[in-house]
C-alpha cells in the first residue's frame, strides 16, 4: 500500500497515455490469469512484452522493476487488474480491452478512484486527503470553462480535501488578476509564480532542511524547488492525457488549456450534480476492488436512452430513432460510436480537402515555427506528428495517412503506435514511411534509427511495392545521417533492401512546402520519387556522410523546380 506523504494531489503517470494500458493489460489476461504476481511472473511479464510488436521502450535492465511499473500504476490503481494472491483482470479490465471505444470505461474508472483508499492510507500527521481527484478536476475545469496548464499545475493539485473547491477557486481567480496586472511578460509571471507557489507549499521542509529528493544526491533549496516543478508538471500531464482519453474535455496546444467539449457539457453537468463527492470508506481492500472493479457503476448520462437518442438525433437530423427492444441502451452505444466515427473522419476529411488547397499553409508554417523556436506547446511531439502529416498532405498528391489517434473533432490526441510509421504516403507505384521525432542527441538515434527502418521494411513486406524513408526532427543528430548513409549501401532483406531514407531537419523540411506553396506548377508525385532517387544517387558517389547530408540541403531547397 502506498502510504500519501505529499502535500498535493497526483496521478498516475505510467502508462503516459491511457490507451496503451490496453495491450498490456490483454497480455497480463492471456498469459497470467492465476498466477502470483511475484518478481519471476513480473519478469516473465516484461520479457514477453519486450518481444511484442506494440513495445515501445529500449532494453529491460529491471525486467521486474518494468512490469511493476507498467502494472501496478494505472491498471491497478483505477481497477483494471487485481493482484493480491493472484493476477485476476476485473470486469472494468474485460471491458477495457474487448471494448474498441476506452472512453465511457475510462471514465467510470477515473471517477470511482479516490484518496484516500485502502491502496493509499494516510499518515499520521500528514496531509489529510478528502478527495476524488478526477472528479473534483473536472468539476474546476466545468466551473471555469477552460483552465490552463500552470492553473491547474499551481492550484488545481492543491485540492486535497474537495471541501476546499472555493478556496482553490479563489486562488486561481487572484492568480489571473495579478496576471492581467503584471508589467512584464506572461511567460515570466508565470515561471516567477510557480517557485513562488512551491516556495509555500513547502515552507515547512524548506524551513528545516529537508530538501533531499530521491532524484538526485545534491540536495539544495533550488534542487528542491526544481524537482517538485517538474513532478507536479508531470501530474498535471498525466490529467490532461486521461481526462482528455474521455472525450469530455478538449485540449488547446497553444494555450495549453483544457475545457469541456462542445458537446458533452450536459454530461458533465450530470456528473457533477449526481455523483457524491466524498470518498468512501472501505473496510478491506477486497471490498475496494469489488467496488473499483465494476464495470456498471457510476452511472453516467450516456448510460441513458434518452439522451443516446437525442445524440443519435442530432448527429443524424433526418432519420428518427425508434426504441423498441430490450438491451436498446447498447444498441444505441454502439449506432452513435459508428455516427461519431463518421463525424470524426468527415472532419479529417475536411481537413485533407483545405490543406490540399494550401488554405492551411499559414497556420502549419506558424505551428512548425513555435515548434522550433521552442515555444510553450502542450504535447510537442503529437504536434509535430500532425502537423507534419497536414505538411505532407499540402505537398504533392497522393494518398497521405497519419497513424496517429484523432479525437471526436478530428483533432490530434496521441502519438502513433510503435509498430507502425507515423504517417504513411501511396503514391500507387511507391511510398514513402515518414516519422517524425522531437528527440536530438544520442536518444533520437536510439529511438528512431533501427525503427526508422524496420517500419520501411515492413510496409515493403506487405504492399510488394518500393517504399523510401523520411525522417522528420528539429534538429538531425549526426549518428543519424551516418546509419542513413551507410544503410544506402548495404542490402538488408530485414529493411526491404536497399534502403533509401532520408534524414532532414525542420527547416529544411519546411522550405520545400514552401517551395511546393509558391511553385508555379503543383509538384506531382514523380517529384517527390526523383528526390529520393537523387538523394540515394549522391550518398554512392561522395566521399562521407556530412557531404551526404550537404547534398541532401542543397536537393531540399530546389526540390521542385
Amino acid at each position: 500500500m502506498a502510504r500519501l506523504t505529499g502535500k498535493t494531489l497526483f496521478f498516475t503517470t505510467s502508462p503516459r497515455s491511457p490507451e496503451k494500458m490496453v495491450p498490456e493489460i490483454r497480455l497480463l489476461a492471456d498469459e497470467f490469469t492465476g498466477k502470483k504476481w511475484d518478481k519471476t511472473t513480473q519478469t516473465d511479464f516484461s520479457r514477453q512484452l519486450a518481444a511484442s510488436d506494440y513495445f515501445e521502450g529500449g532494453s529491460l535492465n529491471n525486467p521486474d522493476f518494468s512490469a511493476r511499473d507498467r502494472i501496478n500504476r494505472a491498471p491497478k490503481a483505477l481497477g483494471f487488474v487485481r493482484l493480491e494472491q493472484t493476477i485476476g483482470i476485473t470486469p472494468a479490465g474485460q471491458e477495457l480491452i474487448n471494448n474498441h471505444d476506452i472512453a465511457d470505461v475510462l471514465l467510470r474508472q477515473l471517477l470511482k478512484f479516490q484518496l484516500p483508499s485502502p491502496y493509499h492510507t494516510l499518515v499520521k500527521g500528514g496531509t489529510v486527503y478528502r478527495i476524488k481527484p478526477y472528479l473534483e478536476m473536472l468539476r474546476l475545469i466545468s466551473h471555469f470553462g477552460s483552465l490552463r496548464f500552470d492553473e491547474i499545475q499551481l492550484f488545481g493539485l492543491q485540492l486535497v480535501d474537495y471541501t476546499d473547491f472555493d478556496i482553490i477557486v479563489s486562488k486561481i481567480e487572484d492568480y489571473r488578476d495579478r496576471l492581467l496586472h503584471f508589467n512584464k511578460t506572461s511567460k515570466t509571471y508565470i515561471l516567477e509564480e510557480k517557485r513562488k507557489i512551491v516556495k509555500q507549499i513547502y515552507a515547512e521542509e524548506i524551513a528545516r532542511g529537508a530538501t533531499h529528493t530521491r532524484e538526485s544526491a545534491e540536495q539544495s533549496e533550488k534542487k528542491f524547488i526544481d524537482t517538485k516543478l517538474s513532478n507536479l508538471r508531470d501530474y498535471t500531464d498525466a490529467l490532461f492525457r486521461y481526462l482528455r482519453a474521455t472525450g469530455l474535455v478538449v485540449i488547446s496546444f497553444s494555450g495549453r488549456s483544457l475545457s469541456i467539449a462542445k458537446d458533452r457539457q450536459e454530461e458533465v453537468d450530470y456528473i457533477l450534480r449526481n455523483i457524491e463527492r466524498e470518498p468512501i470508506h472501505f473496510a478491506t481492500v477486497d471490498s475496494y476492488i469489488n467496488y473499483l472493479g465494476n464495470a456498471d457503476t457510476p452511472t453516467l448520462l450516456n448510460d441513458d436512452i434518452a439522451y443516446l437518442k437525442r445524440r443519435i438525433e442530432i448527429l443524424r437530423p433526418k432519420k428518427k430513432v425508434e426504441i423498441n427492444k430490450k438491451g436498446d441502451a447498447k444498441l444505441l452505444k454502439k449506432e452513435l460510436s459508428h455516427l461519431i466515427e463518421t463525424q470524426r473522419k468527415n472532419a479529417i476529411d475536411t481537413q485533407i480537402s483545405e490543406l490540399k488547397e494550401f488554405r492551411n499553409y499559414d497556420d502549419v508554417q506558424n505551428i512548425f515555427d513555435l515548434i522550433q523556436h521552442d515555444r510553450q506547446l502542450y504535447d510537442a511531439p503529437l504536434l509535430l506528428e500532425w502537423n507534419t502529416w497536414r505538411a505532407m498532405t499540402m505537398l504533392d498528391g497522393g494518398s497521405i495517412k497519419a497513424s496517429l489517434k484523432f479525437d471526436d473533432y478530428g483533432q490530434p490526441m496521441s502519438t502513433a503506435p510503435s509498430n507502425t510509421a507515423d504517417i504513411i504516403a501511396d503514391y500507387g507505384s511507391f511510398g514513402v514511411a515518414v516519422e517524425v521525432t522531437m528527440t536530438n542527441r544520442q536518444r533520437q538515434f536510439e529511438a528512431e534509427g533501427e525503427s526508422v527502418m524496420r517500419h520501411t521494411g515492413k510496409l515493403v513486406t506487405e504492399t510488394n511495392k518500393p517504399h523510401y524513408c523520411l525522417l522528420v526532427a528539429p534538429t538531425i543528430n549526426p549518428a543519424v545521417v551516418a546509419f542513413f548513409y551507410a544503410l544506402h549501401r548495404i542490402n538488408i532483406s530485414y529493411y526491404g533492401g536497399v534502403s533509401k531514407a532520408v534524414p532532414l531537419s525542420l527547416p529544411y523540411f519546411r522550405k520545400m512546402l514552401e517551395n511546393a506553396r509558391y511553385s508555379s506548377y503543383r509538384p506531382e508525385p514523380e517529384k517527390v520519387r526523383e528526390f529520393f532517387d537523387k538523394v540515394h544517387e549522391a550518398a554512392l558517389n561522395v566521399g562521407n556522410e556530412m557531404e551526404w547530408l550537404d547534398k541532401i540541403h542543397e536537393m531540399a531547397i530546389n526540390w521542385s523546380r
